[in-house]
Protein backbone atom coordinates (compact mmCIF):
# COMPACT_ATOMS: atom_id res chain seq x y z
CA UNK A 1 0.00 0.00 0.00
CA UNK A 2 1.47 3.37 -1.04
CA UNK A 3 1.91 6.42 1.10
CA UNK A 4 -0.96 8.90 1.26
CA UNK A 5 -0.67 11.84 -1.15
CA UNK A 6 0.18 15.20 0.40
CA UNK A 7 -0.18 18.92 0.03
CA UNK A 8 3.05 20.87 0.55
CA UNK A 9 3.25 24.44 1.82
CA UNK A 10 6.37 26.61 1.88
CA UNK A 11 6.90 29.88 3.73
CA UNK A 12 10.17 31.58 2.82
CA UNK A 13 11.68 34.81 4.10
CA UNK A 14 15.04 36.52 4.06
CA UNK A 15 16.56 34.43 6.86
CA UNK A 16 14.75 31.06 6.91
CA UNK A 17 12.39 28.86 4.93
CA UNK A 18 9.91 26.32 6.30
CA UNK A 19 8.15 23.56 4.37
CA UNK A 20 5.44 21.24 5.63
CA UNK A 21 3.69 18.30 3.98
CA UNK A 22 0.13 17.50 5.05
CA UNK A 23 -2.24 14.74 4.11
CA UNK A 24 -5.52 15.82 2.60
CA UNK A 25 -7.21 15.31 5.98
CA UNK A 26 -4.86 17.82 7.62
CA UNK A 27 -2.33 15.55 9.32
CA UNK A 28 1.29 16.66 9.28
CA UNK A 29 3.32 14.14 7.26
CA UNK A 30 6.70 15.84 7.08
CA UNK A 31 8.65 19.02 7.69
CA UNK A 32 11.87 20.62 6.55
CA UNK A 33 13.70 23.88 7.17
CA UNK A 34 16.45 25.77 5.40
CA UNK A 35 18.00 29.24 5.08
CA UNK A 36 16.31 32.22 3.48
CA UNK A 37 14.77 31.73 0.04
CA UNK A 38 13.76 35.25 -0.92
CA UNK A 39 14.65 35.61 -4.61
CA UNK A 40 15.14 39.32 -3.97
CA UNK A 41 18.21 38.49 -1.87
CA UNK A 42 19.51 35.23 -3.35
CA UNK A 43 18.28 35.31 -6.95
CA UNK A 44 15.66 33.10 -8.56
CA UNK A 45 17.82 30.08 -9.41
CA UNK A 46 19.32 29.59 -5.90
CA UNK A 47 15.89 30.17 -4.37
CA UNK A 48 14.27 27.55 -6.62
CA UNK A 49 17.05 25.06 -5.85
CA UNK A 50 16.52 25.50 -2.11
CA UNK A 51 12.72 25.30 -2.33
CA UNK A 52 12.97 22.19 -4.51
CA UNK A 53 15.13 20.48 -1.90
CA UNK A 54 12.85 21.42 0.98
CA UNK A 55 9.68 20.31 -0.82
CA UNK A 56 11.25 16.95 -1.66
CA UNK A 57 12.48 16.52 1.92
CA UNK A 58 9.08 17.33 3.40
CA UNK A 59 7.09 15.16 0.97
CA UNK A 60 9.60 12.29 1.34
CA UNK A 61 8.60 10.43 -1.80
CA UNK A 62 4.85 10.93 -1.47
CA UNK A 63 2.71 12.07 -4.36
CA UNK A 64 2.27 15.86 -4.14
CA UNK A 65 -1.26 16.89 -5.08
CA UNK A 66 -0.77 20.62 -4.57
CA UNK A 67 2.05 22.98 -3.61
CA UNK A 68 1.68 26.48 -2.16
CA UNK A 69 4.81 28.64 -2.25
CA UNK A 70 4.65 31.86 -0.23
CA UNK A 71 7.96 33.72 -0.49
CA UNK A 72 9.19 37.18 0.37
CA UNK A 73 10.61 39.12 -2.55
CA UNK A 74 7.75 38.21 -4.89
CA UNK A 75 6.12 41.62 -5.06
CA UNK A 76 5.60 42.44 -8.74
CA UNK A 77 3.28 40.36 -10.95
CA UNK A 78 6.23 39.75 -13.26
CA UNK A 79 8.26 38.34 -10.35
CA UNK A 80 5.47 35.97 -9.38
CA UNK A 81 5.09 34.82 -12.99
CA UNK A 82 8.82 34.32 -13.45
CA UNK A 83 9.05 32.25 -10.28
CA UNK A 84 6.04 30.15 -11.24
CA UNK A 85 7.64 29.47 -14.62
CA UNK A 86 10.91 28.51 -12.94
CA UNK A 87 9.30 25.81 -10.76
CA UNK A 88 6.53 24.63 -13.09
CA UNK A 89 8.67 21.89 -14.64
CA UNK A 90 9.45 20.27 -11.29
CA UNK A 91 7.54 17.11 -10.49
CA UNK A 92 5.91 18.33 -7.31
CA UNK A 93 4.41 21.33 -9.15
CA UNK A 94 2.59 19.27 -11.78
CA UNK A 95 -0.81 18.74 -10.15
CA UNK A 96 -1.44 22.12 -8.55
CA UNK A 97 0.64 25.19 -7.79
CA UNK A 98 0.14 28.58 -6.15
CA UNK A 99 3.00 31.09 -5.97
CA UNK A 100 2.51 34.25 -3.92
CA UNK A 101 4.14 36.68 -1.54
CA UNK A 102 4.64 35.46 2.04
CA UNK A 103 2.44 38.29 3.30
CA UNK A 104 -0.61 36.25 2.35
CA UNK A 105 0.57 33.37 4.54
CA UNK A 106 1.10 35.78 7.44
CA UNK A 107 -2.36 37.26 6.91
CA UNK A 108 -4.05 33.83 6.83
CA UNK A 109 -2.17 32.66 9.92
CA UNK A 110 -3.45 35.64 11.86
CA UNK A 111 -7.05 36.08 10.75
CA UNK A 112 -9.86 34.81 8.54
CA UNK A 113 -11.41 38.28 8.27
CA UNK A 114 -12.10 39.41 4.70
CA UNK A 115 -11.09 42.95 5.73
CA UNK A 116 -7.56 42.88 7.12
CA UNK A 117 -4.02 44.26 7.05
CA UNK A 118 -0.75 42.41 7.54
CA UNK A 119 2.64 44.01 8.18
CA UNK A 120 5.80 41.94 8.16
CA UNK A 121 9.00 43.21 9.72
CA UNK A 122 11.73 40.61 9.47
CA UNK A 123 14.87 40.99 7.40
CA UNK A 124 12.97 43.68 5.50
CA UNK A 125 9.49 45.19 5.59
CA UNK A 126 6.32 44.88 3.57
CA UNK A 127 2.55 45.01 4.03
CA UNK A 128 -0.72 44.11 2.36
CA UNK A 129 -4.31 45.21 2.90
CA UNK A 130 -7.32 43.22 1.71
CA UNK A 131 -11.01 44.10 1.55
CA UNK A 132 -14.04 41.82 1.32
CA UNK A 133 -14.83 42.93 -2.24
CA UNK A 134 -11.43 41.73 -3.45
CA UNK A 135 -9.63 45.06 -3.45
CA UNK A 136 -6.02 44.97 -2.23
CA UNK A 137 -3.36 47.48 -1.23
CA UNK A 138 0.17 46.35 -2.16
CA UNK A 139 3.60 47.95 -2.27
CA UNK A 140 6.42 47.69 -4.81
CA UNK A 141 8.76 46.68 -1.97
CA UNK A 142 11.99 46.67 -3.98
CA UNK A 143 14.08 48.69 -1.54
CA UNK A 144 14.98 52.33 -1.09
CA UNK A 145 14.02 53.16 -4.70
CA UNK A 146 10.40 52.32 -3.84
CA UNK A 147 10.50 54.21 -0.53
CA UNK A 148 11.22 51.23 1.73
CA UNK A 149 13.12 51.22 4.99
CA UNK A 150 13.19 49.02 8.05
CA UNK A 151 13.41 45.45 9.21
CA UNK A 152 16.57 43.83 10.50
CA UNK A 153 18.63 44.86 7.51
CA UNK A 154 17.45 48.47 7.56
CA UNK A 155 18.15 48.75 11.28
CA UNK A 156 21.58 47.18 10.80
CA UNK A 157 22.55 49.58 8.02
CA UNK A 158 21.54 52.57 10.11
CA UNK A 159 23.32 51.20 13.18
CA UNK A 160 26.57 50.94 11.22
CA UNK A 161 26.03 54.42 9.74
CA UNK A 162 25.84 55.98 13.19
CA UNK A 163 28.69 53.87 14.58
CA UNK A 164 30.95 54.98 11.71
CA UNK A 165 30.16 58.61 12.46
CA UNK A 166 30.82 58.02 16.17
CA UNK A 167 34.26 56.57 15.37
CA UNK A 168 35.38 59.37 13.04
CA UNK A 169 33.89 62.22 15.08
CA UNK A 170 31.10 63.37 12.76
CA UNK A 171 28.33 62.08 15.01
CA UNK A 172 27.50 61.55 18.68
CA UNK A 173 28.77 58.65 20.73
CA UNK A 174 26.52 55.61 20.70
CA UNK A 175 26.57 52.24 22.44
CA UNK A 176 26.03 50.73 19.00
CA UNK A 177 29.72 51.18 18.20
CA UNK A 178 30.87 48.73 20.84
CA UNK A 179 27.97 46.38 20.19
CA UNK A 180 28.83 46.17 16.48
CA UNK A 181 32.50 45.47 17.21
CA UNK A 182 31.47 42.71 19.60
CA UNK A 183 28.98 41.16 17.17
CA UNK A 184 31.43 41.00 14.25
CA UNK A 185 34.65 40.62 16.21
CA UNK A 186 36.35 43.63 14.61
CA UNK A 187 36.42 47.44 14.86
CA UNK A 188 33.80 49.36 12.94
CA UNK A 189 36.22 50.69 10.26
CA UNK A 190 37.42 47.13 9.55
CA UNK A 191 33.82 45.96 9.17
CA UNK A 192 33.09 48.83 6.80
CA UNK A 193 36.12 47.91 4.71
CA UNK A 194 35.09 44.25 4.45
CA UNK A 195 31.61 45.22 3.33
CA UNK A 196 33.01 47.66 0.77
CA UNK A 197 35.38 45.06 -0.70
CA UNK A 198 32.67 42.40 -0.87
CA UNK A 199 34.42 40.18 1.67
CA UNK A 200 31.28 40.17 3.84
CA UNK A 201 27.72 40.07 2.45
CA UNK A 202 25.69 43.20 3.10
CA UNK A 203 22.84 40.97 4.28
CA UNK A 204 24.89 40.16 7.40
CA UNK A 205 24.00 43.60 8.80
CA UNK A 206 20.59 42.22 9.76
CA UNK A 207 22.42 40.55 12.65
CA UNK A 208 22.63 43.98 14.31
CA UNK A 209 18.89 44.41 14.92
CA UNK A 210 18.97 42.89 18.44
CA UNK A 211 21.85 45.21 19.35
CA UNK A 212 19.75 48.22 18.36
CA UNK A 213 16.96 47.20 20.71
CA UNK A 214 19.38 46.37 23.53
CA UNK A 215 21.11 49.74 23.20
CA UNK A 216 17.77 51.53 23.13
CA UNK A 217 16.67 49.72 26.30
CA UNK A 218 19.92 50.85 27.92
CA UNK A 219 19.05 54.47 27.20
CA UNK A 220 21.13 55.08 24.08
CA UNK A 221 19.56 58.02 22.26
CA UNK A 222 20.73 57.05 18.77
CA UNK A 223 19.38 53.53 19.10
CA UNK A 224 16.16 54.80 20.66
CA UNK A 225 15.56 57.05 17.68
CA UNK A 226 16.00 54.05 15.36
CA UNK A 227 13.46 52.01 17.31
CA UNK A 228 11.00 54.90 17.16
CA UNK A 229 11.59 55.24 13.42
CA UNK A 230 10.89 51.52 13.00
CA UNK A 231 7.62 51.83 14.93
CA UNK A 232 6.58 54.82 12.85
CA UNK A 233 7.25 52.84 9.67
CA UNK A 234 4.85 50.12 10.86
CA UNK A 235 2.23 52.80 11.44
CA UNK A 236 2.88 54.28 7.99
CA UNK A 237 2.19 50.94 6.29
CA UNK A 238 -1.01 50.43 8.25
CA UNK A 239 -2.19 53.98 7.54
CA UNK A 240 -1.47 53.59 3.83
CA UNK A 241 -3.35 50.29 3.57
CA UNK A 242 -6.40 51.45 5.50
CA UNK A 243 -6.54 54.80 3.68
CA UNK A 244 -6.24 53.28 0.22
CA UNK A 245 -8.95 50.73 1.03
CA UNK A 246 -11.19 53.28 2.81
CA UNK A 247 -11.21 51.23 6.02
CA UNK A 248 -9.88 53.68 8.62
CA UNK A 249 -13.18 53.56 10.52
CA UNK A 250 -13.65 49.77 10.45
CA UNK A 251 -12.71 47.22 13.15
CA UNK A 252 -10.03 45.76 10.92
CA UNK A 253 -7.58 43.19 12.30
CA UNK A 254 -3.97 44.27 11.79
CA UNK A 255 -1.65 41.25 11.85
CA UNK A 256 1.96 42.02 12.77
CA UNK A 257 4.61 39.41 12.03
CA UNK A 258 8.26 38.82 11.21
CA UNK A 259 11.13 38.35 13.60
CA UNK A 260 11.50 41.99 14.61
CA UNK A 261 7.83 42.36 15.59
CA UNK A 262 7.47 38.86 17.04
CA UNK A 263 10.29 39.67 19.50
CA UNK A 264 7.79 41.96 21.30
CA UNK A 265 10.18 44.81 22.10
CA UNK A 266 8.19 47.04 24.47
CA UNK A 267 9.21 50.43 23.09
CA UNK A 268 8.57 49.38 19.49
CA UNK A 269 5.26 47.72 20.23
CA UNK A 270 3.90 50.50 22.43
CA UNK A 271 4.76 53.27 19.97
CA UNK A 272 3.34 51.33 17.01
CA UNK A 273 0.14 50.53 18.92
CA UNK A 274 -0.34 54.18 19.93
CA UNK A 275 0.25 55.38 16.39
CA UNK A 276 -2.21 52.93 14.89
CA UNK A 277 -4.83 53.74 17.53
CA UNK A 278 -4.51 57.43 16.68
CA UNK A 279 -5.35 56.90 13.00
CA UNK A 280 -7.68 53.90 13.25
CA UNK A 281 -9.23 53.64 16.73
CA UNK A 282 -11.31 50.57 15.81
CA UNK A 283 -8.40 48.55 14.42
CA UNK A 284 -7.46 45.40 16.36
CA UNK A 285 -3.75 44.63 16.66
CA UNK A 286 -2.61 41.00 16.53
CA UNK A 287 1.08 40.17 16.97
CA UNK A 288 1.33 36.73 15.40
CA UNK A 289 2.69 34.14 17.82
CA UNK A 290 2.16 31.24 15.41
CA UNK A 291 4.75 30.46 12.72
CA UNK A 292 3.76 31.87 9.31
CA UNK A 293 4.01 28.35 7.82
CA UNK A 294 0.62 27.85 9.49
CA UNK A 295 -0.97 30.33 7.10
CA UNK A 296 0.79 28.82 4.09
CA UNK A 297 -0.47 25.37 5.10
CA UNK A 298 -4.08 26.53 5.54
CA UNK A 299 -4.03 28.26 2.16
CA UNK A 300 -2.50 25.22 0.46
CA UNK A 301 -5.06 22.84 1.96
CA UNK A 302 -7.94 25.10 0.94
CA UNK A 303 -6.55 25.34 -2.61
CA UNK A 304 -6.37 21.54 -2.74
CA UNK A 305 -10.05 21.28 -1.78
CA UNK A 306 -9.64 20.16 1.84
CA UNK A 307 -12.69 20.56 4.06
CA UNK A 308 -13.15 22.52 7.30
CA UNK A 309 -12.26 19.55 9.52
CA UNK A 310 -8.93 19.02 7.76
CA UNK A 311 -8.11 22.72 7.95
CA UNK A 312 -8.99 22.81 11.66
CA UNK A 313 -6.81 19.74 12.27
CA UNK A 314 -3.88 21.39 10.50
CA UNK A 315 -4.35 24.62 12.47
CA UNK A 316 -4.17 22.70 15.74
CA UNK A 317 -1.10 20.74 14.66
CA UNK A 318 0.86 23.76 13.43
CA UNK A 319 -0.13 26.30 16.07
Amino acid sequence: MGLNPVVVAVDGGGSKTDAVALTLDGEVAGRSRGPGSSPQYSGVAPSVALVDRLVREASDGREVRHTGLYLSGLDLPSEVSAYRDAVSGLGWAAQGLVVENDLFALLRAGTESPDAVAVICGTGMNAVGVRADGATARFLAVGAISGDWGGGHGLGVEALFHAARDVDGRGPHTLLTGAISTEFGMPVPALTEKLHLGELPDAELARLAPAVFSAAAAGDEVAGDLVDRQADEVVAYVRACLTRLDMLDRPVPVVLGGGVLRARHARLEQRAAAGIAAIAPSARLLVLDHPPILGAALLALASAGAGPEAIARARTALS
